[in-house]
């Protein structure tokens, strides 16, 4: 039987292999990370994933559509690793800890605010509002968390998107550093451990 001609520009496909998309997309993540959007090309991002670069534009057509994908990518996995912690049964501010601690661990070479910045700068207005519904989805995760303390009496009651965001720009801080490099907090745990108990005599009933 005569094999169907691959779809022009279509890069060949190792089923047993890690899909070619996840890997530009993961490798053009960690490049967007490292340098900064303006200096990652889509010949850098082909380099690094050893394909040509018509194979990355055959995935994703424009640099802007990659740094789109990539931060959606990033945030839809935070969101995730939001819900896995929260949905523990220990007390909520354990959780609150928790929560803190990995993701400082997990992100501390994620600038947020920059990928942020350089988005507002070099997307387009659909390509912002895909990434701010995926960063709206995030904070969701956390304010359902807040609402179903507050039903429980865990906290007090409030505007849970106030809370949420309240939360997320505190947890912020336990990136700071001063004008030397020194880190404000010496470890994740001990910025955990400050962050939610301001926030804590914030919220509590």
């Amino acid at each position: 039987m005569k094999q169907s001609p691959r779809v022009l520009g279509r890069p060949r496909h190792d089923e047993n292999a890690k899909p070619t998309k996840d890997i530009v997309l993961e490798t053009a993540t960690r490049l967007f990370i490292k340098e900064g959007y303006k200096n990652v090309s889509m010949d850098d991002v082909a380099k690094a994933c050893n394909v040509t670069k018509a194979t990355i534009y055959y995935y994703y057509p424009t640099k802007g559509e990659l740094y789109t994908s990539a931060l959606i990518a990033m945030m839809d996995r935070i969101k995730l690793s939001i819900l896995q912690i929260l949905e523990q049964s220990k007390p909520f501010k354990e959780r609150l800890e928790q929560l803190v601690e990995i993701h400082l661990s997990a992100t501390i070479d994620i600038d947020m605010k920059n990928f942020m910045k350089e988005a507002a700068i070099n997307l387009s207005e659909d390509q912002l509002s895909q990434v701010h519904a995926s960063e709206n989805r995030m904070y969701q995760t956390i304010e359902r968390a807040m609402e179903m303390e507050m039903d429980k009496g865990t906290i007090r009651k409030g505007n849970s998107t106030f809370f949420a965001h309240t939360f997320m720009a505190l947890m912020s801080v336990g990136y700071f550093k001063d004008g030397d490099g020194n880190r404000l907090f010496q470890t994740e745990a001990i910025a955990a451990k400050e962050i939610v108990e301001f926030f804590w005599l914030s919220v509590q009933v």
